[in-house]
């Protein structure tokens, strides 16, 4: 086997040389290099999984956050439907309230009025009396005094 390296021209010692020479490059290279390397990769890969996991129970969390927001938007729509629907309806029993309370006064208002207007009347009739009764006086003087003195100026001229 000798000749036959020394056929092609290689040197079995300087051969040996290379290959221990590359044994030591090949673990000095794995030991500060390649695993390194691996570590780092394998730091990354955790992280990436970790972060999947982490996004994952956050998207989990609005889930169910969005579900409780939507709970509870649907439950302040219907409370407060519900308080437009008492206010409306206490709003109405108000202005019935206020409706019929207007009415109360106006027939108030209006048989006060009409009382007045009765004792107005009365009083007018009772003045109208006693100035048809005064005129009807005066009237009766006028002619008591008109005969009088026709009465008078007729005996004169008779005597």
């Amino acid at each position: 086997m000798n000749e036959l390296l020394t056929v092609f021209g290689v040197n079995w010692k300087l051969l040996l040389v290379q290959g221990v020479n590359f044994a030591l490059l090949l673990a000095v290279l794995t030991y500060f290099l390649y695993k390194p390397v691996l570590r780092m990769i394998d730091e990354r890969r955790q992280k990436i999984a970790e972060g999947v996991r982490t996004a994952e129970a956050a998207a989990v969390k609005l889930a169910e956050a969005q579900k409780k927001g939507d709970g509870i938007v649907g439950n302040a729509s219907r409370e407060a439907e519900l308080l437009v629907k008492t206010a409306r309806a206490r709003a109405e029993e108000k202005g019935s309230e206020i409706v019929k309370s207007a009415e109360a006064r106006a027939q108030g208002v209006l048989a006060d009025a009409a009382t007045r207007a009765e004792e107005a009347k009365r009083q007018a009739i009772k003045e109208s009396e006693k100035e048809i009764a005064r005129a009807a006086m005066l009237a009766a003087e006028k002619i008591l005094l008109a005969r009088s003195s026709l009465g008078e100026g007729g005996r004169g001229n008779r005597h």
